[in-house]
C-alpha cells in the first residue's frame, strides 16, 4: 500500500500527538510537610522520610519519573505549589471545598479523623460548651483549625507553624488541649515519654470541615499530571506496594 506525502505527514503529527499525550514526566519536585510523624518529617541521619515520602517514591517509580521531595511549611505549603516551586504536593491534605477551590485533588488516598488530646483525666466533654474560655492549640492553616475556628468561637486558639510547637506548649500548659490528626497525636506524640500524662479525649471527628479524607494536591492546569498520578495511585493500590508502605508504619488499614 503506498501512501501519498501528506498521509505520512498526517500519520507522522498523529503518531507525536499520542506520544506527548501518553508521556510521563520525567522531573517532578514535590513538597511535604516534613515536620508531621509519621507523615513526613526528618530522620536521625538528616534524611526527609515517613509514610507520604514512601507514597510519593512510590507513585514516582510507577510514572518513571525522577522526583525531588522537598520539605515546606504547611501555611504556604498551597501558595508555593500555584507559585510553581513545586508540582504536587503529598503531605496527608485534606480535602476540603475551600481548598477545591485553590487546586485540583488527585483520587483519595487516605482516610483521616481528628481528635483532642489533653493531660489525663481533665476533660470528658469536649463540646463546644464545655471548652468555653479554654486554649486550644492547632496547626495553622490546618483542617483542624478551619474547624475551631467555625465551631469553638467562645475558646481562644492558638496557631502553631508546626503540630511539634503545639505539642511542647501543651506538655508546658500554655494550652489546655491540642486538635489534630488522631493517627499523628496516636503514634506520635502519644508513644513519647513526655506525654505519659497524655491523652487522647473526645470523640473521632470527621468530614465537613475537617475533609473527605487526603489527597495529593496539583494545579488546576496539571490536568495530564492529575491523570497520570490518579493512574499510579491505582496502580499501587492494586499491586500491593501501598499495603507495604501502610504496614511499615501502622497495624491498621488507612482506607
Amino acid at each position: 500500500m503506498k501512501f501519498s506525502s501528506r498521509k505520512i505527514a498526517a500519520l507522522g503529527i498523529a503518531l507525536s500527538t499520542l506520544i506527548a499525550s501518553s508521556a510521563i514526566a520525567q522531573d517532578l519536585r514535590i513538597a511535604t510537610e516534613g515536620t508531621y510523624p509519621p507523615w513526613s518529617f526528618v530522620d536521625a541521619k538528616g534524611t526527609l522520610t515517613g509514610w507520604d515520602v514512601d507514597i510519593a517514591n512510590a507513585l514516582c517509580e510507577v510514572m518513571k519519573a525522577k522526583c525531588k521531595i522537598v520539605a515546606q511549611e504547611w501555611d504556604g505549603i498551597i501558595p508555593g505549589l500555584n507559585a510553581k516551586k513545586y508540582d504536587m504536593i503529598v503531605a496527608s491534605m485534606g480535602v476540603t471545598e475551600k481548598r477545591r477551590r485553590q487546586v485540583a485533588f488527585s483520587k483519595k488516598y487516605k482516610n483521616t479523623s481528628s481528635q483532642f488530646v489533653a493531660r489525663k483525666g481533665t476533660f470528658a466533654d469536649t463540646s463546644p460548651a464545655a471548652l468555653k474560655g479554654r486554649v486550644i492549640g492547632v496547626q495553622r492553616g490546618s483542617i483542624q483549625d478551619a474547624y475551631l475556628s467555625a465551631t469553638y468561637p467562645d475558646s481562644q486558639i492558638v496557631r502553631y507553624d508546626k503540630t511539634t510547637d503545639v505539642e511542647m506548649d501543651l506538655i508546658a500548659g500554655r494550652v489546655d488541649l491540642l486538635l489534630a490528626n488522631r493517627v499523628t497525636s496516636l503514634l506520635g506524640f502519644l508513644k513519647s515519654p513526655q506525654a505519659a500524662d497524655y491523652e487522647l479525649v473526645g470523640p473521632e471527628y470527621t468530614g465537613g470541615l475537617l475533609g473527605e479524607g487526603n489527597a495529593i494536591a496539583l494545579r488546576k492546569d496539571d490536568a495530564k499530571l492529575l491523570e497520570q498520578v490518579n493512574s499510579a495511585i491505582d496502580t499501587i493500590l492494586s499491586n500491593g506496594t501501598y499495603d507495604k508502605i501502610v504496614k511499615k508504619y501502622f497495624d491498621f488499614p488507612l482506607m
